[in-house]
């Protein structure tokens, strides 16, 4: 995700738009996140839950378990996976 400070915003306001068509831009003061600009078309996916999907563990194949559980791994997420 592409980052640009409040100050940046006031003086690079056609950079950080144009950023915006590439994905959302987060928007930083005294160095932490405050804000996410994004374009209309990305907000109204987000809004209807974008392409996720629910699943149950029961449902997917072990491969895919494996995989979920290594990424999950490599997140820190401990715990009985």
């Amino acid at each position: 995700m592409a980052s640009f400070t409040l100050a940046e915003l006031g003086h690079k306001s056609n950079e950080v738009a144009e950023a915006t068509f590439y994905g959302p831009v987060e928007i930083t003061a005294q160095g932490r996140r405050k804000f996410v600009l994004m374009t209309v078309e990305q907000f109204d996916h987000m809004r209807r839950g974008g392409d996720q999907k629910a699943h149950h563990v029961d449902d997917i194949e072990p491969r895919e378990r494996e995989e979920l559980i290594t990424a999950l791994e490599s997140m820190g997420v401990k715990g009985n996976l």
